[in-house]
Formats: structure tokens, sequence, C-alpha cells
């Protein structure tokens, strides 16, 4: 236990350039605070003991503003960013060095027994907000942008996005941790996808309607841009609604 302490006080200070000395992180971070006393809290779920686990849990909510249930299990180097309103549900896994900023909800979507909270994998990145419900995996180095709804599986390396979550893979693109502004705009590039193939179709209803043969060659050059223009729309239109629902 001492030595998971350890990674989650080393964390703040790669993740949060406000932390400026180590008294100031035992003392004025509210997401330190709250796994520490969730690390004691769950050894003592794990004995079997009754009461007091949820009781420091209940404590620990009150002076933190994150909520986190005992039996919650919690890796090495996580950091709580700010982390009011944080709720993090009984049967909840996080892997380690996840990084969860305040108002996010890891729930449950019913009264299921068993499983029933999401299962993160390691350096998973959850946005301000964000919820992600239901006994379901995220994995291993994804970010969920800040607001989205995820109710889906999501695989290893990707971004999701929106209400509800949509993937957008990232392949071979490192991005920063912290960089939570840098998230791709998937709506708005469908939108814009569609307002070119309307005015692409305009142009074509305005030129039948004149009936007007010339130039032949230039008219033909013209339209196989526009194809070409119109698959590569497709694809980014086909990408969107595959990650419909996640």
């Amino acid at each position: 236990m001492l030595k998971t302490l350890a990674a989650d006080f080393r964390i703040v200070f790669d993740r949060d350039p406000a932390a400026r000395n180590w008294l100031e992180v035992l003392t004025c971070y509210p997401g330190f605070h709250a796994l520490v006393m969730h690390r004691f809290s769950h050894w003592l779920w794990n004995l079997g003991l009754p009461l007091v686990p949820r009781l420091m849990s209940h404590i620990a909510r009150f002076i933190t503003g994150i909520e986190i249930h005992p039996g919650a299990t919690i890796g090495r180097g996580v950091f709580i960013d700010h982390g009011m309103g944080v709720v993090i549900g009984e049967t909840t896994i996080i892997g380690d060095f996840a990084l969860i900023y305040q108002g996010v909800t890891l729930g449950g979507t019913g009264k299921e027994n068993g499983k029933r909270h999401p299962t993160l994998g390691e350096n998973v990145i959850v946005g301000a907000g964000a919820k992600v419900l239901g006994n379901i995996y995220i994995g291993h180095n994804v970010r969920i942008g800040a607001g989205s709804v995820v109710l889906r599986e999501v695989p290893s390396d990707c971004t999701v996005v929106g209400v509800p979550g949509r993937i957008v893979y990232r392949a071979g693109e490192r991005v920063d941790p912290l960089e939570h502004g840098q998230l791709p705009d998937s709506e708005a590039q469908v939108i814009r996808a569609l307002v070119d193939r309307i005015e692409t179709l305009e142009k074509e209803v305005q030129g039948l309607s004149k009936a007007n043969t010339e130039p032949v060659l230039v008219a033909a050059s013209g339209a196989a841009v526009e194809a070409a223009q119109c698959r590569m729309q497709d694809r980014a239109i086909e990408e969107f609604f595959d990650g419909t629902g996640i």
C-alpha cells in the first residue's frame, strides 16, 4: 500500500503544473486525500469489516467532494484532478496511471447484481463531466472527451467524444494527456461533409437545367474531381455512423 500511495503522490507533479511542493500536495489536493482514504477503506472492505469502510467513504466525500465506494479497485498512480463531484461505483476497476477530472461518473445503469460498473485500462483519461456507465471495458490509452456519455465498450488507443460517445481513432498520433482541448469534432466534420454534398448536388441540378453541352471535357474533369471529394466525404460520414452508440 505504501508503494501505491507513493506513486499516487508522485503522479501529481507529472499531471498538474500547479503542484509546486510536497507540502502543498499533502495539504491542498482533495484528489490525493480521497485516494489515501480509499486505500484504507478498500483494505478494510476486503477484510469483510462491516460499516466502517462505508463510513470512511462517507467522511471522505464530506471532506473532498469525491465519492468512491470502498469496493472499487483503483490502480497505482491514479490522479483525480480537482475532483469535485466525482462518483466511482462499487464494482469499478481503474487501471494504473488513469487521469480523472471533476464531475466524472463511473456508474451503473440498473440494479443488476455482480459486476455493474465500468473497467478502465491503463493510462485512461476521462474528461470533466464525462459519464461512463455500465459493465463495459475501456481499453488502454483511451481518452474520453469532456461531457461525453459512454455506454459501450471502447477499444484501446482511441478517443471518444460526444453524446452518445463516438469513437475517433488516432493511429500513430502521440497526444499530451494534459492537452484536453485537442479533441476532434466528429459531428462538425460530418455536418461539413453533408453541406458540401448538398452544394455539389445543387451545382449538378443547375447544370442539368441549362441545356448547355459545352465544354464536355472540362465538365467531365470537374465531375471526376467532385466524385473524388464525395468519396472522401463518404468515408468521414461512414466512420461517424460506425461509432454511433459507443
